[in-house]
């Protein structure tokens, strides 16, 4: 039973990321919002909304440990699958410099552990 809502629950979080991004990214549309200032800050604050939910329950619960926790596992999924995926997907596309391999990468990823308590 634990699957079937693990399952029900991503299918409606996915729903709901798709829906509020569609209608967030329209009304901009509609205000004249320019296609560059949707896509940064339209859809990005859209598909953040979810962890800044959980964020704020956990919070509100007095359970710091799962707000911090589900930052930090969101800035080291966005860091190394984003990444992963678009080499996966277009790899002549995609030009990282070798100092990012070696030293930027690596330093997010320790700085978003860093914050794990």
């Amino acid at each position: 039973m634990t699957i079937v809502w693990l399952i029900t629950g991503l299918v409606v979080l996915a729903a709901g990321a798709e829906l509020l991004v569609r209608g967030a990214s329209s009304m901009a549309r509609m205000l004249g919002v320019t296609p560059l200032v949707i896509g940064l800050t339209v859809v990005a604050m859209g598909t953040s909304t979810p962890e800044m939910v959980v964020s704020v329950i956990a919070a509100i619960e007095g359970r710091p440990n799962i707000a911090v926790g589900n930052v930090v596992g969101s800035s080291v999924f966005n860091i190394l699958f984003v990444l992963g995926m678009s080499v996966v997907v277009a790899p002549a596309g995609v030009m990282v410099a070798s100092s990012a391999l070696s030293f930027d990468i690596p330093v997010m990823v320790a700085v978003s552990l860093a914050c794990l308590p």
